[in-house]
């Protein structure tokens, strides 16, 4: 039986599957080539693969279409593929749930690092033990499953607005500055800004109820952010 995780590259370019072909074979991932986003929703109708590495510019659908498509149905985690110097496009891409991106011209090894380096958050959070999932009322956040519900019914999450929403409702009361949620969350060097964690605060309230419930999220100006239970 094989066991390898499939990796989904979506780029336009070439080069960019070869070079990550070859490390990512010796890392011991599958690869799977897409060239365009229509080609790429396809081909995750088919498949299941692991994690998704999408580039924002290419032809037809371009990179943040695909990750808004993806995000209406799927929680997989997703690495974009960004021009330097377009800040623009990799806060839109965070917006709309990219877990992650990475600049171009990068090292093959960086992509490698953090294509594990999600992974791994994500294995060691669905292995942990009995707190795994957690109630409040009508809303229960499992780190195991990687999902939210409300009401019994799934809340389509990223893993990081789960980490970041688990995280918090696992510390009631705990005030996690920008800084403290970028280093439990993400749990490595991460080359963006503190508006990362702001841009994950809004999409996880915009999905969830504001009034009458007996918990909160709530915003500690000039500090950060905690979970409140009444």
């Amino acid at each position: 039986m094989n066991n390898k995780e499939t990796i989904l590259i979506c780029d336009d370019d070439p080069v960019v599957h070869e070079s990550l072909k070859i490390y990512l074979n010796n890392e011991g991932f599958e690869f799977i080539s897409i060239f365009n986003g229509d080609d790429a929703l396809e081909e995750l109708e088919r498949s299941n693969p692991a994690l998704v590495v999408l580039d924002i510019m290419m032809p037809g659908k371009n990179g943040l279409e695909v990750c808004k498509e993806i995000r209406k149905t799927s929680s997989i985690p997703i690495i974009m593929l960004t021009a330097k110097g377009e800040e623009i496009d990799r806060i839109l891409g965070l917006e709309l749930g990219a877990d992650d991106y990475i600049v171009k011209p990068f090292s093959p090894r960086e992509v490698v690092a953090r294509i594990k380096a999600v992974r791994r958050r994500v294995v060691e959070s669905s292995e942990e033990g009995k707190s795994s999932t957690l109630n409040f009322g009508s809303l229960e956040i499992s780190i195991k499953k990687y999902q939210v519900k409300y009401d019994g019914k799934v809340i389509i999450s990223t893993p990081k607005e789960v980490e970041i929403l688990y995280l918090m409702a696992s510390n009631i009361g705990q005030v996690f500055s920008r800084e403290q949620i970028l280093d439990r969350v993400w749990g490595y060097d991460f080359y963006g800004d503190t508006r990362t964690v702001d841009t994950h605060i809004r999409r996880i309230r915009a999905k969830l109820p504001q009034e009458g419930t007996n918990w909160s999220l709530q915003t500690v100006y000039g500090v950060g952010y905690k979970f409140e239970v009444e």
